[in-house]
């Protein structure tokens, strides 16, 4: 037996804010939103994807956003991701201690959800 992908990832985030996830995942992280299958819509939230990247939102009731565990994403332009964010009002953090092999920063998405942004700037031993 063999675990072979991750399919997908569910952040959590409050009753009725889709259109605050629309306006950060797809309007500043550029993701493409797709439908939810009509047989999960009447719960709400949001679905976002990008080639093998694979992010929905998931409405909780008693909402409390993830500040320890959080979703790593690989960018080719952490600098654009970087501006984006910040003039969008999002907050960005630089990571301490860095971690051989990549430039990367942690931003909160609106409802405070912490996401890990990796640049890849050597192949790890080279």
């Amino acid at each position: 037996m063999r675990i072979l992908a991750i399919d997908h990832v569910q952040i959590a985030m409050p009753p009725g804010g889709e259109e605050r996830a629309r306006a950060f995942y797809r309007g500043v992280l550029g993701l493409s939103e797709v439908p939810k299958p009509a047989n999960l819509a009447h719960r709400g939230g949001v679905w976002f994807e990008e080639g093998p990247v694979r992010i929905h939102l998931g409405v909780e009731e008693e909402f409390r956003p993830a500040r320890k565990a959080h979703v790593a994403l690989v960018t080719d332009d952490l600098a654009a991701v970087v501006a984006r964010c910040q003039q969008a009002g999002y907050p960005v953090f630089s990571d301490q201690p860095p971690l051989e092999g990549y430039r990367r920063v942690h931003i909160l998405d609106p409802f405070g959800n912490r996401l890990e942004i990796m640049e890849i700037v050597a192949e790890p031993g080279s």
